[in-house]
């Protein structure tokens, strides 16, 4: 079994090897930047954790993980031009770098790459693995849809929230996981247990996320804090607080949200204190933990050897104490 420290080395050294040598370079530039730049590689050690489960060679399954990597990172280049986000991994984010359309356009060719990488996997597989990524390439698209939307509303409620990141993150991660159980030979019982393993830590992920955006230190997190804030985005913690204010505490957060000519850093501490003061951090960190739980009920649903599935338990618990 590879532990995710040997699975992480293996990924970034087959990114680093990449070749994107075709003109014009104008287009395949950005997209080596962003891959260049770090990041966890949490969805390509996924796939390859799950195959690992059921098989020791994983040889034939690093391209196709690689490819979850490129399509995450297309994502992450249009919604960083959605969001108008300067920083993503401490660095500027492409658009900045270079401009929004060459931003757009990078994404696309990233995404048509990320096809190309996952129709690499064995013919047996083929027909399954793109079923589980094209419903879940679309569902990340209904979900940035969602996220858009809601900048709109001021009536969002947690429920849809809740639907609205699952889509957006927590399919990525359960898809992940199917599409490399199912490249590892995994049956269909265990293939749609680790898919809910993955789901429900993707939902405990981003929901955490959500969290060190606003309550986490920015050299450690890789980008601003308190950019959620700033922007109204409709996090669970905006949304609590709003369900829960009352009075002047009510009053003095709508103030917030209307207000347009502001100090970034006197709305970030007025906000941040209106949330401790609902105790919506705490609110936040029990749905966490709830995900958490329901995420390892499902690993332990698999059917294979307790001893092969510590590796995913750990990555649990490292995911539970993070601070990135």
């Amino acid at each position: 079994m590879y532990t995710f420290n040997e699975l992480q080395t293996q990924i970034e050294n087959r990114i680093d090897a990449l070749e994107f040598s075709t003109p014009p370079e104008g287009l395949f530039e950005p997209m080596k930047y962003i891959l260049s730049i770090g990041g966890k590689r949490l969805r390509p050690i996924l796939v390859l954790m799950a195959a690992n489960l059921y098989k020791e060679d994983l040889e034939k399954i690093y391209l196709p993980a690689i490819g979850i990597e490129v399509f995450h990172n297309f994502t992450l280049l249009h919604d960083d031009v959605m969001d108008h986000a300067p920083i993503r991994r401490n660095m500027s984010t492409v658009h900045e770098k270079w401009n929004s359309n060459v931003a757009i356009l990078s994404g696309d060719a990233m995404s048509i790459k990320a096809y190309q990488f996952i129709v690499s996997c064995e013919n047996k597989h083929l027909s399954s693995v793109l079923e589980v990524f094209n419903q879940t390439a679309l569902e990340v698209c209904e979900g940035q849809q969602f996220d858009m939307e809601f900048e709109d509303r001021t009536d969002v409620r947690v429920e849809e929230y809740l639907n609205m990141i699952r889509l957006k993150t927590a399919v990525l991660l359960g898809g992940s996981l199917k599409m490399g159980a199912i490249m590892g030979d995994a049956d269909d019982k265990d293939a749609d247990a680790l898919y809910q393993f993955g789901l429900n830590l993707g939902m405990a992920f981003q929901l955490q996320d959500d969290m060190l955006d606003t309550f986490g230190n920015e050299a450690v997190f890789g980008k601003k804090i308190g950019g959620d804030i700033l922007c109204n985005k409709k996090t669970f913690l905006l949304i609590k607080a709003q369900e829960l204010a009352e009075g002047e505490t009510k009053i003095e957060l709508e103030k917030w949200i209307r207000l347009e000519g502001f100090n970034s850093e006197e709305k970030i501490a007025a906000v941040k204190k209106i949330y401790e003061d609902l105790n919506v951090r705490d609110l936040a960190e029990v749905e966490i933990d709830k995900y958490f739980e329901l995420c390892l009920d499902y690993l332990a649903s698999v059917k294979v050897d307790e001893v092969k599935k510590e590796n995913l338990s750990l990555l649990v618990k490292r995911l539970i104490n993070r601070s990135v």
